[in-house]
């Protein structure tokens, strides 16, 4: 079993998740009392979402560079970043590295595609629905991104910082959220990519009939599967 590199923190209440969904997956695929190679580092979020409402993503990729080189000296074979929006930085802390790192929009992308999804809304922080980072990775895959109104992007960008990242769960925002899904399903969305950690924390497909992608699962399942990928072979 390879070692898994989780950097997390953006916020602590997403990275919990992670862990969980990943040890979960490893006890599923071994059994008994099987759980993952992991070693963690948990930056201060307060520090990274300052820099990101200044714009400096260069002074960002240094903290999370500098955070990925600890992993990868701590043992990790690969590194998983726990959030969408810091992937923005991913090339940037990549090329600082000797292992390889597990990108999440490749990982929905490959969800999407396997199961016939071309045409897609996009949550998540006003970041990674806006700029050009996230979404180009998938339309270079042949994936359209539907993105929600500019009003809508508002509100779900103050719920992810006013209210996820503060383990604050709100009916009421769950049931706007649940509206801009349902308006980006009659825009023509085959389904939704909750693109952001901590969303999957106030919507599930419990809530919905549109077909939601949670990113945080579907990147921790693919990082069980590339730590057990020589064990299966």
């Amino acid at each position: 079993m390879q070692t898994i590199g989780l950097l997390g923190g953006m916020s602590w209440e997403s990275t919990q998740s992670y862990y969980a969904a990943i040890n979960q997956g490893i006890k599923q695929q071994l059994g008994g009392l099987h759980s993952a190679k992991l070693v963690l580092y948990s930056v201060d979020f307060a520090e990274i979402e300052a820099l990101q409402q200044r714009g400096d993503w260069q002074a960002a990729a240094d903290i999370l560079g500098h955070a990925a080189l600890s992993l990868q000296n701590a043992g990790a074979d690969f590194l998983v970043i726990a959030t969408n929006t810091m992937h923005k930085v991913a090339d940037e802390i990549q090329a600082q590295l000797r292992i390889p790192l597990l990108h999440i929009a490749d990982a929905t992308a490959a969800m999407l595609l396997q199961q016939g999804v071309t045409r897609v809304g996009l949550l998540g922080t006003a970041f990674t629905m806006e700029q050009r980072f996230y979404r180009e990775r998938l339309e270079n895959q042949g994936i359209e991104v539907l993105i929600p109104h500019a009003d809508e992007r508002n509100d779900v960008h103050r719920v992810i910082y006013a209210e996820l990242c503060l383990g604050d769960i709100r009916n009421s925002s769950r049931a706007r959220y649940l509206e801009i899904i349902k308006n980006l399903s009659e825009r023509g969305a085959q389904g939704v990519i909750l693109g952001c950690t901590e969303i999957g924390l106030l919507v599930n497909q419990n809530d919905t009939k549109t077909p939601l992608y949670d990113t945080a699962i579907i990147h921790a399942d693919a990082a069980v599967n590339k730590a057990l990928a020589e064990v299966r072979d």
